[in-house]
């Protein structure tokens, strides 16, 4: 039998696809990587179906592919090596909601929108937000974070426990219930990350909050981009209590008010949100344009109102489509690094000064009150000159990055376009990585091609 006939066979027909058109949107994610089709595509309903899934590929030495929403930024879920692409989106289903304990229990498959909606109904949110409306199996397989990281931290700070099918088709669950834990090595941290390595999560439970009384969004002008990220590194010393900061460059600006008819100054710009009491807020906006004033803050605004706060954000978020919409027929590429808050304007006037020095089409935006910044590029992959240009741009900024103590990603992840910088950036600590990754995975079936695969 073919390989869709035994997996029809082990699965049902309803959840086994050989259809062109799945199979190519199983071939790629968001970024610039070369698709691959996967050589058929399944749909699991229950932790059953993909241990079952798993154990048939294990014993066929199939590689097998973890797939959430496809908004991956690093090639994470193309089969470069063919194999069973495994779409995680039936298994959709928010299984519990404890207020009491601030935890909430989700299949893989779940989405960070479906779950807020969920959690609005008990006064609660999960704070982890890429942008993207990805799942949370895939957020917490890329340890994804995003716009409120600086206050609540990314993916791995807000899981507590997985469930996890191994290579070798086990089910086990890593991590607790409970806020804290001393007992045995944290395997949870480890899944975390492993961009769909070393198994194949199921559902997790994970850290909740209460909705702040008071919410208020501000937006920063700054004469130069050094006075601006000043800005922020100064804000986060301080302890003001940001929930989010973000930093804009003006071309992208310039991009966004083309593309939804805003009207934002053309100049480098922090945009801010603070969580927290009515009087608290207030305390921590007032000292956060004290900080911006003494960075020669051009123009300092502040928005109370949900639908108002969320246009701005929905600006930021729209970013990425507002620049490359400027560029029809070009692809994209987004580099991330992430820096300690010391050597951030450094390394954002590094990136800066590499774009105009190569001519590379490029902005940068970042989430800047963690170090963590981002460089949208618009290249055509088919010019080889211009494709040499953004490699070399790519390049530099790592390297610039790691040589003072930072990585090669703060977000996207590795997958494939940061697999190079692996041991430069892990120096022996990577056998280390791949002794784990031939333990749990000996055939090498998991997302193979990935990570730290040589």
């Amino acid at each position: 039998m073919s390989l869709s006939e035994n997996l029809e066979q082990i699965l049902s027909p309803a959840k086994v696809s050989q259809n062109k058109t799945i199979l190519e949107q199983h071939s790629h994610d968001e970024s610039y990587h070369t698709p691959k089709m996967p050589d058929v595509v399944v749909f699991p309903e229950s932790v059953e179906d993909v241990v079952a899934v798993v154990n048939y590929a294990r014993a066929a030495k199939i590689p097998l592919v973890p797939f959430g929403a496809g908004t991956s930024l690093e090639g994470h879920v193309v089969p470069v090596r063919g194999g069973i692409s495994v779409d995680m989106s039936r298994m959709n289903r928010v299984l519990d909601i404890r207020p009491d304990d601030l935890a909430v229990h989700v299949q893989a498959g779940v989405t960070r929108l479906k779950l807020d909606a969920e959690l609005r109904r008990h006064g609660l949110f999960f704070p982890v937000d890429p942008g993207a409306d990805a799942t949370l199996g895939g957020m917490a397989s890329t340890n994804a974070s995003g716009t409120t990281t600086v206050r609540y931290g990314a993916m791995r700070d807000n899981v507590r426990q997985l469930e996890v099918v191994l290579a070798d088709g086990s089910l086990i669950r890593v991590g607790s219930r409970t806020a804290k834990s001393s007992s045995g090595y944290q395997l949870a941290s480890l899944f975390v990350g492993a961009e769909g390595t070393l198994g194949v999560i199921t559902s997790l439970w994970l850290r909740v909050y209460g909705r702040p009384e008071a919410i208020v969004a501000a937006a920063a002008q700054f004469p130069t981009l050094d006075a601006a990220v000043r800005a922020s590194t100064t804000m986060v010393g301080a302890g003001v209590g940001v929930a989010r900061v973000e930093f804009v460059e003006a071309p992208y600006l310039d991009a966004v008010n083309r593309f939804r008819g805003t009207s934002y100054s053309l100049t480098p710009t922090l945009f801010l949100e603070v969580h927290g009491s009515e009087p608290g807020v207030m305390a921590e906006l007032a000292l956060a344009e004290t900080i911006a004033n003494d960075e020669g803050c051009l123009a300092f605004s502040h928005v109370r109102e949900e639908e108002v706060r969320n246009r701005l954000w929905e600006a930021r978020h729209n970013a990425l489509l507002a620049f490359m919409a400027q560029y029809p027929g070009h692809r994209h590429m987004s580099t991330d690094v992430c820096v300690p808050l010391s050597e951030l304007p450094e390394a954002i006037r590094h990136a800066r000064n590499e774009l105009d020095n190569l001519s590379v089409k490029g902005a940068i935006i970042g989430h800047v009150g963690d170090g963590n910044f981002h460089v949208s590029i618009a290249f055509r992959p088919e010019d080889e000159e211009e494709s040499s240009r953004v490699e070399e741009f790519g390049q530099r900024v790592v390297t610039q990055a790691l040589s003072v103590g930072g990585t090669c990603t703060g977000e996207h992840g590795v997958g494939i376009g940061k697999r190079r910088y692996q041991a430069q950036e892990h120096g022996d600590s990577l056998y280390v990585m791949r002794a784990i990754k031939a333990t749990l995975d000996p055939f090498g079936i998991m997302n193979p091609g990935k990570l730290v695969d040589p």
